[in-house]
Protein backbone atom coordinates (compact mmCIF):
# COMPACT_ATOMS: atom_id res chain seq x y z
CA UNK A 1 0.00 0.00 0.00
CA UNK A 2 1.64 3.44 -0.99
CA UNK A 3 2.69 5.23 -3.76
CA UNK A 4 3.97 8.53 -2.45
CA UNK A 5 4.69 10.47 0.41
CA UNK A 6 1.43 10.38 1.92
CA UNK A 7 1.36 6.51 2.28
CA UNK A 8 4.24 3.95 3.03
CA UNK A 9 4.00 0.64 2.58
CA UNK A 10 4.43 -1.70 6.02
CA UNK A 11 6.30 -4.49 6.13
CA UNK A 12 7.20 -3.92 2.35
CA UNK A 13 10.13 -6.18 1.60
CA UNK A 14 9.34 -8.93 4.30
CA UNK A 15 5.56 -9.69 3.11
CA UNK A 16 7.69 -9.74 -0.79
CA UNK A 17 10.21 -12.16 0.52
CA UNK A 18 7.99 -14.02 2.16
CA UNK A 19 6.31 -14.74 -0.78
CA UNK A 20 9.91 -16.48 -2.24
CA UNK A 21 8.72 -14.40 -5.78
CA UNK A 22 9.75 -16.82 -8.79
CA UNK A 23 10.39 -15.24 -12.40
CA UNK A 24 7.57 -17.08 -13.81
CA UNK A 25 5.35 -17.50 -10.83
CA UNK A 26 1.52 -15.92 -10.66
CA UNK A 27 0.85 -14.04 -7.56
CA UNK A 28 -2.22 -12.32 -5.76
CA UNK A 29 -2.47 -9.57 -4.03
CA UNK A 30 -6.03 -9.45 -2.76
CA UNK A 31 -5.41 -5.23 -1.64
CA UNK A 32 -3.34 -3.27 -3.89
CA UNK A 33 -4.26 -0.18 -1.70
CA UNK A 34 -1.72 2.25 -3.59
CA UNK A 35 0.36 -0.18 -5.07
CA UNK A 36 3.85 -0.56 -2.87
CA UNK A 37 3.72 -4.40 -2.13
CA UNK A 38 2.41 -5.07 -6.01
CA UNK A 39 5.29 -2.86 -7.95
CA UNK A 40 7.07 -4.55 -5.42
CA UNK A 41 5.90 -8.36 -6.91
CA UNK A 42 6.05 -7.07 -10.44
CA UNK A 43 9.89 -5.81 -10.01
CA UNK A 44 11.11 -9.54 -9.12
CA UNK A 45 8.83 -11.03 -11.97
CA UNK A 46 9.93 -12.27 -15.11
CA UNK A 47 7.89 -12.07 -18.64
CA UNK A 48 5.91 -14.81 -18.09
CA UNK A 49 5.14 -13.81 -14.33
CA UNK A 50 1.49 -12.73 -13.88
CA UNK A 51 -0.07 -11.08 -10.90
CA UNK A 52 -3.99 -10.26 -9.88
CA UNK A 53 -5.05 -6.86 -8.33
CA UNK A 54 -7.68 -6.82 -6.26
CA UNK A 55 -9.17 -3.73 -3.64
CA UNK A 56 -12.48 -2.67 -3.12
CA UNK A 57 -11.51 0.98 -3.37
CA UNK A 58 -12.39 2.57 -6.77
CA UNK A 59 -9.38 5.23 -5.97
CA UNK A 60 -7.19 2.05 -5.87
CA UNK A 61 -8.29 0.48 -8.23
CA UNK A 62 -7.74 3.59 -10.55
CA UNK A 63 -3.99 3.85 -9.31
CA UNK A 64 -3.86 0.65 -10.59
CA UNK A 65 -4.88 0.53 -13.73
CA UNK A 66 -2.75 3.40 -14.02
CA UNK A 67 0.23 0.89 -14.12
CA UNK A 68 1.39 -0.13 -17.93
CA UNK A 69 1.83 -3.49 -17.34
CA UNK A 70 0.26 -6.60 -19.47
CA UNK A 71 1.65 -9.16 -16.72
CA UNK A 72 -0.78 -7.28 -14.24
CA UNK A 73 -4.53 -8.08 -14.09
CA UNK A 74 -6.79 -6.05 -12.14
CA UNK A 75 -10.17 -6.21 -10.50
CA UNK A 76 -12.43 -4.31 -8.45
CA UNK A 77 -13.43 -6.49 -6.07
CA UNK A 78 -13.40 -7.38 -2.40
CA UNK A 79 -10.97 -10.17 -1.36
CA UNK A 80 -13.79 -11.99 0.18
CA UNK A 81 -14.73 -13.14 -3.89
CA UNK A 82 -10.76 -13.78 -4.40
CA UNK A 83 -11.91 -17.57 -5.61
CA UNK A 84 -14.35 -16.01 -8.09
CA UNK A 85 -11.68 -13.39 -9.40
CA UNK A 86 -9.46 -15.80 -9.80
CA UNK A 87 -11.80 -17.47 -12.24
CA UNK A 88 -12.84 -13.96 -13.90
CA UNK A 89 -8.57 -13.53 -14.66
CA UNK A 90 -7.84 -17.10 -15.54
CA UNK A 91 -5.63 -18.16 -12.29
CA UNK A 92 -6.25 -21.15 -12.13
CA UNK A 93 -3.54 -21.74 -9.27
CA UNK A 94 -1.27 -19.77 -7.44
CA UNK A 95 1.96 -19.37 -6.34
CA UNK A 96 1.61 -16.90 -3.71
CA UNK A 97 -0.95 -14.57 -1.70
CA UNK A 98 -0.64 -11.56 -0.20
CA UNK A 99 -3.25 -9.95 1.76
CA UNK A 100 -2.86 -6.24 3.79
CA UNK A 101 -5.65 -6.33 5.93
CA UNK A 102 -7.51 -2.98 7.22
CA UNK A 103 -7.59 0.70 6.02
CA UNK A 104 -5.24 2.34 4.16
CA UNK A 105 -3.28 5.65 5.09
CA UNK A 106 -5.22 7.38 2.18
CA UNK A 107 -8.36 6.16 3.49
CA UNK A 108 -7.21 7.66 6.49
CA UNK A 109 -5.86 10.92 4.91
CA UNK A 110 -8.13 12.16 2.86
CA UNK A 111 -11.29 13.58 5.18
CA UNK A 112 -13.82 13.28 3.13
CA UNK A 113 -14.11 9.60 3.01
CA UNK A 114 -15.50 9.50 6.48
CA UNK A 115 -12.94 7.68 8.16
CA UNK A 116 -11.08 9.53 10.41
CA UNK A 117 -12.30 12.08 13.11
CA UNK A 118 -9.42 14.11 12.62
CA UNK A 119 -11.79 15.81 9.75
CA UNK A 120 -14.84 16.82 9.94
CA UNK A 121 -16.54 15.57 6.83
CA UNK A 122 -19.70 13.41 6.04
CA UNK A 123 -19.70 10.48 7.36
CA UNK A 124 -19.07 7.44 5.15
CA UNK A 125 -16.56 4.95 5.94
CA UNK A 126 -17.50 2.88 2.99
CA UNK A 127 -13.82 1.75 1.38
CA UNK A 128 -15.79 0.66 -1.67
CA UNK A 129 -18.01 3.92 -2.38
CA UNK A 130 -20.32 2.60 -5.09
CA UNK A 131 -22.02 0.31 -2.66
CA UNK A 132 -23.54 -0.45 -0.01
CA UNK A 133 -24.84 1.07 3.44
CA UNK A 134 -22.62 4.47 5.24
CA UNK A 135 -22.05 4.81 8.63
CA UNK A 136 -24.49 7.74 8.70
CA UNK A 137 -26.95 5.76 7.77
CA UNK A 138 -26.86 2.63 9.82
CA UNK A 139 -26.35 4.96 12.84
CA UNK A 140 -29.75 6.37 11.64
CA UNK A 141 -31.48 2.83 11.89
CA UNK A 142 -29.49 0.73 14.21
CA UNK A 143 -31.20 -0.26 17.42
CA UNK A 144 -28.96 0.83 20.72
CA UNK A 145 -28.77 -3.11 21.34
CA UNK A 146 -26.42 -3.17 17.47
CA UNK A 147 -24.58 -0.45 18.02
CA UNK A 148 -23.34 -1.67 21.18
CA UNK A 149 -22.62 -4.95 20.05
CA UNK A 150 -20.29 -3.39 16.94
CA UNK A 151 -18.65 -0.49 19.51
CA UNK A 152 -17.96 -3.55 22.30
CA UNK A 153 -17.25 -6.07 20.05
CA UNK A 154 -15.26 -4.45 17.27
CA UNK A 155 -13.40 -1.50 19.09
CA UNK A 156 -13.17 -3.03 22.55
CA UNK A 157 -14.62 -0.25 24.23
CA UNK A 158 -15.73 -0.05 27.22
CA UNK A 159 -18.22 2.61 27.17
CA UNK A 160 -20.24 0.93 24.06
CA UNK A 161 -23.41 1.20 25.62
CA UNK A 162 -23.04 4.40 26.54
CA UNK A 163 -21.87 5.54 23.30
CA UNK A 164 -24.70 4.09 21.96
CA UNK A 165 -27.56 5.27 24.02
CA UNK A 166 -25.86 8.88 23.56
CA UNK A 167 -26.57 8.36 19.57
CA UNK A 168 -29.84 7.23 19.79
CA UNK A 169 -30.81 10.22 22.19
CA UNK A 170 -28.16 12.72 19.67
CA UNK A 171 -30.67 11.28 16.14
CA UNK A 172 -34.18 11.49 17.92
CA UNK A 173 -33.19 15.32 17.45
CA UNK A 174 -31.20 15.55 14.32
CA UNK A 175 -29.19 12.64 11.90
CA UNK A 176 -25.44 12.29 12.68
CA UNK A 177 -23.95 13.01 9.18
CA UNK A 178 -20.78 14.10 9.56
CA UNK A 179 -17.48 12.68 11.50
CA UNK A 180 -17.05 15.50 13.68
CA UNK A 181 -20.70 15.46 14.89
CA UNK A 182 -19.95 11.93 15.80
CA UNK A 183 -16.88 12.48 17.08
CA UNK A 184 -18.24 14.96 19.11
CA UNK A 185 -20.68 12.88 20.79
CA UNK A 186 -18.20 10.46 22.00
CA UNK A 187 -15.71 12.75 23.46
CA UNK A 188 -18.56 14.29 25.85
CA UNK A 189 -18.89 10.00 26.64
CA UNK A 190 -16.13 8.66 27.24
CA UNK A 191 -14.45 10.91 30.29
CA UNK A 192 -11.16 8.34 30.87
CA UNK A 193 -8.50 8.65 27.86
CA UNK A 194 -6.23 6.58 27.16
CA UNK A 195 -2.51 8.72 26.79
CA UNK A 196 -2.10 9.60 23.58
CA UNK A 197 -5.23 8.29 22.19
CA UNK A 198 -8.37 10.07 20.76
CA UNK A 199 -11.88 8.62 23.14
CA UNK A 200 -12.87 8.31 19.33
CA UNK A 201 -10.36 5.93 18.39
CA UNK A 202 -12.41 3.21 19.24
CA UNK A 203 -15.76 3.67 18.06
CA UNK A 204 -14.56 4.87 14.64
CA UNK A 205 -12.85 1.85 14.21
CA UNK A 206 -15.54 -0.27 15.27
CA UNK A 207 -18.02 1.28 12.97
CA UNK A 208 -15.27 1.16 9.90
CA UNK A 209 -14.97 -2.78 10.51
CA UNK A 210 -18.95 -2.99 10.76
CA UNK A 211 -19.72 -0.96 8.16
CA UNK A 212 -17.34 -2.66 5.34
CA UNK A 213 -17.81 -6.24 6.84
CA UNK A 214 -14.28 -6.67 7.20
CA UNK A 215 -13.64 -9.66 9.57
CA UNK A 216 -16.67 -11.57 7.68
CA UNK A 217 -14.31 -10.97 4.56
CA UNK A 218 -11.20 -11.76 6.43
CA UNK A 219 -12.85 -15.21 6.89
CA UNK A 220 -14.22 -15.78 3.98
CA UNK A 221 -11.10 -15.09 1.69
CA UNK A 222 -8.34 -17.04 4.07
CA UNK A 223 -9.86 -21.09 2.69
CA UNK A 224 -10.55 -19.71 -1.05
CA UNK A 225 -6.46 -18.74 -0.57
CA UNK A 226 -5.39 -22.18 0.71
CA UNK A 227 -7.93 -23.48 -2.10
CA UNK A 228 -6.00 -21.21 -4.66
CA UNK A 229 -2.64 -21.48 -3.84
CA UNK A 230 -0.27 -24.81 -5.16
CA UNK A 231 1.72 -26.84 -3.04
CA UNK A 232 4.83 -24.96 -2.07
CA UNK A 233 2.48 -21.61 -2.25
CA UNK A 234 2.93 -18.90 0.14
CA UNK A 235 0.00 -16.96 2.32
CA UNK A 236 1.56 -13.82 3.61
CA UNK A 237 -1.00 -12.21 5.85
CA UNK A 238 -0.43 -8.38 7.14
CA UNK A 239 -2.69 -7.27 10.29
CA UNK A 240 -3.05 -4.69 12.04
CA UNK A 241 -5.88 -5.49 14.67
CA UNK A 242 -5.93 -8.37 17.49
CA UNK A 243 -8.82 -9.19 16.01
CA UNK A 244 -7.57 -9.78 12.43
CA UNK A 245 -4.52 -11.66 13.33
CA UNK A 246 -6.47 -13.75 15.94
CA UNK A 247 -8.53 -15.33 12.99
CA UNK A 248 -5.11 -15.72 10.87
CA UNK A 249 -3.23 -16.99 13.65
CA UNK A 250 -6.31 -19.88 14.04
CA UNK A 251 -6.92 -20.08 10.42
CA UNK A 252 -2.85 -21.28 10.06
CA UNK A 253 -2.52 -23.31 13.25
CA UNK A 254 -5.75 -24.77 12.18
CA UNK A 255 -4.55 -26.29 8.64
CA UNK A 256 -1.48 -27.01 10.05
CA UNK A 257 -2.36 -29.06 13.06
CA UNK A 258 -5.33 -30.80 11.79
CA UNK A 259 -7.91 -32.54 14.44
CA UNK A 260 -6.30 -35.31 16.07
CA UNK A 261 -7.44 -38.72 16.48
CA UNK A 262 -7.50 -41.07 19.89
CA UNK A 263 -4.56 -42.57 20.49
CA UNK A 264 -5.68 -45.76 20.35
CA UNK A 265 -7.50 -45.40 17.09
CA UNK A 266 -6.44 -48.23 14.71
CA UNK A 267 -4.63 -46.52 11.96
CA UNK A 268 -1.74 -46.37 9.46
CA UNK A 269 0.36 -43.28 9.29
CA UNK A 270 -1.10 -42.54 5.45
CA UNK A 271 -4.38 -42.97 6.99
CA UNK A 272 -4.04 -39.88 9.40
CA UNK A 273 -5.39 -36.24 8.76
CA UNK A 274 -2.58 -34.46 6.84
CA UNK A 275 -1.64 -30.76 7.69
CA UNK A 276 -2.32 -28.79 4.45
CA UNK A 277 -0.02 -25.51 5.56
CA UNK A 278 3.41 -25.17 6.90
CA UNK A 279 3.62 -22.12 9.11
CA UNK A 280 6.72 -20.02 8.25
CA UNK A 281 9.15 -18.74 11.26
CA UNK A 282 7.71 -16.58 13.76
CA UNK A 283 5.46 -13.71 13.24
CA UNK A 284 6.70 -10.69 11.77
CA UNK A 285 6.53 -6.83 13.02
CA UNK A 286 8.14 -3.46 11.89
CA UNK A 287 11.31 -2.55 13.24
CA UNK A 288 12.23 0.72 15.35
CA UNK A 289 13.27 2.24 12.49
CA UNK A 290 10.30 1.40 10.45
CA UNK A 291 7.89 2.22 13.65
CA UNK A 292 10.00 5.75 13.63
CA UNK A 293 9.35 6.91 9.77
CA UNK A 294 5.78 5.44 10.10
CA UNK A 295 4.10 5.36 13.27
CA UNK A 296 1.04 3.24 11.66
CA UNK A 297 3.48 0.33 11.06
CA UNK A 298 3.43 -0.37 15.24
CA UNK A 299 0.47 -2.27 15.31
CA UNK A 300 1.40 -4.42 12.18
CA UNK A 301 1.73 -8.49 12.32
CA UNK A 302 3.18 -10.79 9.55
CA UNK A 303 2.06 -13.99 9.34
CA UNK A 304 3.30 -16.54 6.90
CA UNK A 305 2.55 -20.41 5.90
CA UNK A 306 3.23 -22.73 3.14
CA UNK A 307 0.82 -25.07 1.50
CA UNK A 308 2.04 -29.09 1.82
CA UNK A 309 2.19 -31.29 -0.37
CA UNK A 310 -0.99 -33.04 0.72
CA UNK A 311 -3.16 -30.04 0.61
CA UNK A 312 -4.42 -30.46 -2.93
CA UNK A 313 -3.75 -27.80 -5.28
Amino acid sequence: MSSGAQHRTVLLHEAVAALEVGAAGVYVDGTFGRGGHSRMILERLGPQGRLLALDRDPQAIAAARAIADPRLTVLHRPFGELAEAARQAGFAAVDGVLLDIGVSSPQLDEGERGFSFRFDAPLDMRMDTTQGETAAEWLARAEIRDITEVIKNYGEERFAFQIAKKIVAARSERPLTTTGELAALVRETVRTREPGQDPATRTFQALRIHINQELEQLALVLPQAMDLLKPGGRLAVISFHSLEDRIVKRFMRGEAAPDTLPRDLPLRAAELPQPRLRVIGKPVRADAAEVAANPRARSAVLRVAEKTAGGGG
